[in-house]
């Protein structure tokens, strides 16, 4: 008669009951982990948006419900009192809107094509000493931009171009060494045989920049482009110091002179603050993908 041997099953089961056991615990150190983590960024979140959500609800209040109200509460009733105010009346916020507008749009045009041009320049074009001065150019990124205001204020007082136009876009349109650096990197890495291909059907270097290379770099030059309408839009130490009066006024100066003017009025101080930062959250609303594909070309976190 053949006896069965039970021992082998025993000893798997011994082996793998420790195993079972720690599981479920592992399991809870995971879910423990995970719950932490979205309370920090929940936090975060919530820092970083609470000023915004303040912001919006404060510019719909009426100054007596600013003032006998808790900051937190939600406007009761709504109300589009402080914007008219802004845009009618003695604050005349019309302006300072096509001006900022105007201006960012003559940077942007200027810093992508020279940008462009010097980038391309630099990525694939020979010549002594490109190296050298690619990296004392790229260097100027070192120096605080507080630095240079004052050499530039007084070049453009000599020039006379104070409170101008110009003198708020000229310092910014011919291109900036972090948008150089930005695209050569890019420009680098599309292939030579391309290059070279081009060349020998008879296309010279202006052809094959627009034609060839920005096609091909639309990504990293949309990604440029945002970037420097975020930063302009929101300049405001170069316009506060080369601009008097209200001709050209940007928006940022407008929404600080409203401030020191009318220091009690937060609701109207808050409105402006909204309408400065709509064409922003639109810009986002609208190539938000683009904004999500520049983090990873960038690497911004």
């Amino acid at each position: 008669m053949t006896s069965v041997d039970h021992s082998e099953p025993a000893t798997i089961v011994a082996r793998d009951a420790p195993g079972a056991r720690n599981k479920p615990q592992h399991l809870r150190r995971n879910l423990t982990a995970d719950v932490l983590t979205y309370l920090v960024l929940l936090a975060a979140a919530v820092l970083t948006l609470a000023p915004f959500a303040l912001s919006f609800m404060t510019a719909f209040k009426s100054p007596q419900q600013f003032a006998s109200d808790p900051a937190l509460n939600l406007p009761n009733p709504w109300t589009t009192e402080n914007f008219s105010r802004l845009f009618g009346g003695d604050y005349g916020f019309v302006s300072p809107i096509v001006v900022t507008a105007q201006v960012v749009g003559v940077i942007l045009v200027g810093q992508l094509a020279f940008s462009i041009m010097a980038a391309y320049a630099f990525a694939k074009l020979r010549f002594r000493g490109r190296d050298t001065l690619f990296w004392v150019y790229l260097a100027t990124l070192m120096i605080p931009q507080v630095v240079i205001v004052i050499p530039l204020f007084v070049m453009m007082t000599q020039m006379g171009l104070r409170n101008t136009f110009w003198s708020l876009v000229l310092p910014f349109m011919f291109g900036s060494p972090y948008a150089v650096f930005l695209l050569r990197e890019h420009f680098r890495g599309i292939p030579d045989d391309l290059i070279d291909a081009a060349r020998i059907d008879g296309a010279g270097d202006w052809r094959i920049l627009w034609q060839i290379v920005a096609p091909l770099s639309r990504g990293i030059i949309s990604t440029l482009a945002i970037i420097t309408v975020v930063s302009h839009w929101n300049n405001f130490m170069w316009p506060l110091i080369i601009t008097t009066g209200r001709d050209w006024q940007v928006i940022t100066v407008a929404t600080a002179n409203l401030q020191s003017q009318y220091n009690g009025n937060w609701t109207l101080v808050m409105a402006a603050t909204t309408v400065a930062m709509a064409p922003l959250l639109a810009l986002f609303a609208i190539f938000q993908r683009s904004i999500v594909s520049s983090i990873s070309l960038t690497g911004f976190k």
